[in-house]
């Protein structure tokens, strides 16, 4: 980053306005990113000098260019918010975070927009002529508290209220389904919901919008149509860190998981970042509602210490003792104990809800991680007040097939014997958690003397490194890896960039032979025009071609697996 000229203003990197809860603040924020270069390489003694004149409580100096420094810097820009909201008559909190490429960031709420942006321009020139410009602290405090004077202050920007239950939804995998399964859930009790995410905007079973709706807008336009009974709204972290959280609070919340995925956009480089940007959807559940967190992630499990919300824990393992923690914390949990799920609450017996084999979304109970999935539906479900009944009916009813959840472990058998023939199972798998997830079922499908194929691919914004450790993971898992290209989706790469990488993964796994193909349907056309032994399975991470791959396997005379047929596969009754 340059330098100013003398004399002349500096404007902040990115001044973002934030008008629902986020990352800083349960409420709209600003979130204003600095150029931090000259501060971060300031000798420690003119380092010290500023924050004795605008930080006099800091405790850290730093070297130039350490950790320490970064943190000292961001506190620096944050002390100098609250410093020149106090010459304006105004209270205001303030945070700061080092940022990313010799920035850091200072965030404070709001309530009115223009004051706010224009307070943003006002500290980011402040900060500018004392780091950059070599101004007296004093001077420059006082000149952006002169030019705030006057500036109307603009409307109030308030997030939506709520007038129905809301049910939010976020984690890293996972979401899509729970939601779906919880909109299903509440429609089967006879309730009108809304239902918005990365697939689109849903009421009442009919497809309103298609497209990336899981940020505020969806929420938005849920709430504000007037058929809608109960809200359930797919947060994901995007929609969290660019504009806020679109409701100022919700009544169920739901956190499924937190694995590696998009680290390093954004500002989050860390699982852990990760899960403090998604934890936000449980900070704004109501005191009387629940907060249904996955007890088997150690992420999500913290997230009771941030939720005023009562837990309701889920865990497929019964014995899994984070149950009874929170049980005796007053909270709920929901297992599986002789292979029906159950709920638990402390003094009382389990209330038995249904058998996992009558779950058709569980395959059977092949898929772990759609039983988990089922397992926070069905708290989410009963918290926001479906009644057992209901619960059950819906549980039975939504099936793991292309017309209840299309692009999840949709299951095609490919011949006419459901017990020799070839299983063929389309998945978005598009990181390392839903790779795993996907060849677990692969291998719950693959019968004695079968073989386990995995068609692999996925987007080129995902790092090398998680594109290299998928590799790694369907070379361990399967019998043999192809690679299909994405076209469509190289995001910048270069073709057969991703090839290598996928190579590379497989070949620390112990495997060379990797062969890569123009695209997912070659891919599938290859293997079965082979031909494979009797029993085996092909598991495909399907991107482009979902519904091309589908019509292949029709025309090959295939068919979408009934939940008996599944049944009787994964458990080898046929």
């Amino acid at each position: 980053m340059t330098a100013a000229s003398p004399g002349s203003e500096i404007a902040p990197v990115e001044l973002r306005v934030l008008t629902g809860p986020n990352l800083y603040f349960t409420r709209p924020a600003v979130k204003l990113t600095l150029d931090a270069s000259a501060a971060l390489a300031a000798d420690a003694a003119v380092m010290l000098g500023w924050q004795q004149a605008i930080a006099p409580t800091a405790s850290a100096v730093g070297l130039p260019g350490s950790e320490v420094r970064a943190r000292a810097v961001a506190e620096l820009a944050a002390a100098l918010v609250r410093r020149i909201a106090a010459g304006i008559r105004r209270r205001v909190p303030a945070v700061g975070r080092p940022g990313d490429d010799d920035t850091v960031v200072a965030a404070f709420p709001f309530k009115h927009q223009d004051l706010a942006e224009a307070f943003g321009e006002a500290v980011a020139a402040a900060f500018g002529a004392v780091t950059v410009q070599g101004a007296d602290p004093k001077t420059a405090v006082a000149a952006a508290r002169q030019r705030l004077r006057d500036v109307p202050v603009g409307p109030v920007t308030r997030p939506l209220r709520p007038a129905i239950p809301v049910i939010a939804v976020t984690g890293t995998n996972g979401k899509t389904t729970t939601t779906r399964l919880i909109s299903h859930l509440v429609r089967t009790g006879g309730r009108i919901p809304g239902w918005s995410s990365t697939d689109g905007i849903v009421i009442d079973g009919e497809v309103v919008e298609t497209g990336d709706w899981s940020g505020p807008g969806g929420a938005a336009r849920v709430l504000e149509d007037p058929r809608v009974q109960v809200a359930v709204t797919e947060t994901a972290r995007g929609g969290i860190l660019l504009r806020g959280i679109g409701l100022a609070v919700n009544d169920v919340s739901v956190v499924t998981n937190i694995s590696a995925d998009h680290l390093g956009t954004l500002g989050v480089h860390t699982v852990e970042q990760l899960a403090e940007v998604k934890s936000v959807v449980p900070r704004i559940t109501r005191p009387t509602g629940w907060a249904v967190l996955n007890g088997e992630d150690d992420l999500v499990y913290a997230m009771r210490g941030v939720t005023r919300a009562r837990v309701w824990l889920y865990a497929t393992d019964p014995e899994n003792p984070r149950l009874a923690e929170v049980l005796d914390a007053g909270g709920r949990g929901i297992t599986v104990l002789d292979g029906e799920i159950v709920v638990l609450e402390r003094g009382l017996d389990p209330v038995r809800v249904i058998a996992v084999a009558r779950v058709p979304l569980t395959l059977g109970g092949a898929s772990r991680v759609n039983l988990a999935n089922v397992l926070a539906a069905t708290a989410a479900a009963l918290g926001i007040g479906c009644d057992l009944t209901t619960v059950r009916a819906g549980l039975s009813t939504f099936a793991g097939d292309a017309a209840h959840n299309a692009g999840r472990l949709n299951c095609y058998l490919v011949g006419d014997s459901v017990d020799d023939s070839t299983v063929v199972i389309l998945d978005l798998a598009h990181n390392e958690a839903s790779l795993a997830s996907l060849l677990e079922v692969g291998g719950a499908f693959r019968r004695p003397g079968g073989e386990l194929v995995t068609i692999v691919g996925t987007a080129g914004d995902r790092p090398d490194e998680a594109i290299h450790a998928m590799g790694s993971i369907a070379a361990r898992h399967a019998d043999r890896v192809l690679i299909a290209d994405k076209a469509k989706y190289l995001r910048g790469r270069a073709p057969g960039e991703m090839a290598e990488l996928w190579r590379s993964g497989a070949t620390e796994a112990g495997v060379v032979d990797v062969p890569d193909f123009a695209d997912e349907l070659t891919a599938i056309r290859s293997v079965l025009d082979a031909g494979l032994p009797p029993g085996s399975a092909i598991a495909v991470c399907t991107l482009e071609q979902r519904i091309e791959s589908v019509e292949e396997i029709t025309t090959r005379g295939g068919h979408e697996l009934t939940p008996g047929e599944i049944l009787d596969r994964v458990s080898g009754r046929a």
